[in-house]
């Protein structure tokens, strides 16, 4: 089985909303209860906007400049600072750890995901969830990014899998779902949140709890 990280095993959400504190705890002094409050949600709707960006500067500028912080970082340390804090606002959850142990156990079990070697690698080891896969693929030390087929068949070939015997579960219908079908890998569309699916792409099966997972396996 081949995992999405972000929004599948990992909750960015909540990382993102660690993030903001530690940036108003660098950053601001004395910011009331109704100020933090939209202060964080147009925080994350930066963020989303440049969800897939490496580059996470215009998220913390666009940031001070609606809201002046007391200290405002350079924009030359912006990156750093992401790529330093951010990493480690992320926790999993021990229960998503004993799923993917268990389907280990039955068969061979990869992450594919797409963003900064750095980043990833940083998410990946401080959830130690390095411990529990075959092999982690990262778009950007690969070469090759969701959607596109060749991440997907690279995954394969590592792991000596036809396309026929593998599943992909992620949050992403276009770069997960859409992206593993090119290679011919049924896809199963991680929906927490119960979205409407407005797109042409129908994945083959769709879970909205990763306990679901197991029953692929019996």
């Amino acid at each position: 089985m081949l995992f999405d990280l972000d929004d599948t095993l990992l909750d960015r959400d909540k990382a993102v909303d660690k993030m903001f504190f530690i940036i108003l705890e660098k950053c601001y002094e004395d910011v009331n209860c109704s100020v933090k409050s939209e202060m964080l949600r147009k925080f994350k709707e930066h963020d989303s906007k440049s969800y897939g960006n490496g580059n996470k500067t215009i998220v913390l500028e666009s940031l001070f400049d609606e809201f002046p912080p007391k200290f405002r970082l350079p924009r030359t340390t912006i990156q750093d600072f992401w790529n330093t804090h951010f990493p480690h606002c992320f926790s999993i959850n021990q229960h998503t750890i004993n799923i993917v142990n268990t389907i280990n156990k039955q068969g061979k079990v990869a992450i594919i995901t797409n963003g900064s070697t750095q980043r990833q690698k940083a998410k990946i080891i401080h959830t130690q969830l390095n411990r529990c896969f075959d092999i982690i693929l990262i778009s950007e030390e690969v070469g090759f990014s969701k959607p596109d087929k060749s991440i997907f068949e690279l995954a394969l070939n590592k792991l000596d899998v036809h396309p026929e015997d593998a599943l992909f579960v992620g949050d992403d219908l276009e770069k997960d779902i859409g992206g593993c079908q090119n290679a011919n890998i049924k896809g199963i569309w991680f929906n927490p949140h119960m979205i409407k699916n407005n797109t042409n792409i129908k994945p083959y099966a769709e879970i909205h709890s990763l306990d679901r997972l197991l029953s692929y396996f019996r």
